[in-house]
């Protein structure tokens, strides 16, 4: 992930996105939300089977790309992370 964690970085300082972490937060909530939403959608709120909506893949960046910038924000290594976890 450090490749992706670069992008996001280098994508953040050429258009100088800045932001605090409580602001990052708040819009990595605000991502997931619509990822949900996207999923609902989906199964026309629970009453069918999951089919991939046109707007999931993009959703599902946006949440990739917040939860990227709320690592970077606190200096967290996804890659270790994620290790971290996988540990478990």
């Amino acid at each position: 992930m450090d490749g992706i964690q670069k992008k996001v970085n280098d994508f953040n300082t050429k258009y100088n996105l800045g932001g605090s972490i409580e602001t990052r937060f708040i819009d990595l909530s605000s991502e997931i939300g619509e990822l949900g939403k996207e999923i609902l959608e989906g199964t026309n709120y629970g009453e069918k089977a999951f089919s991939k909506t046109d707007n999931l893949e993009s959703e599902l960046g946006d949440v990739l790309f917040s939860l990227v910038l709320v690592a970077n924000c606190v200096g967290v290594d996804l890659d270790i992370a994620l290790k971290g976890v996988l540990k478990k």
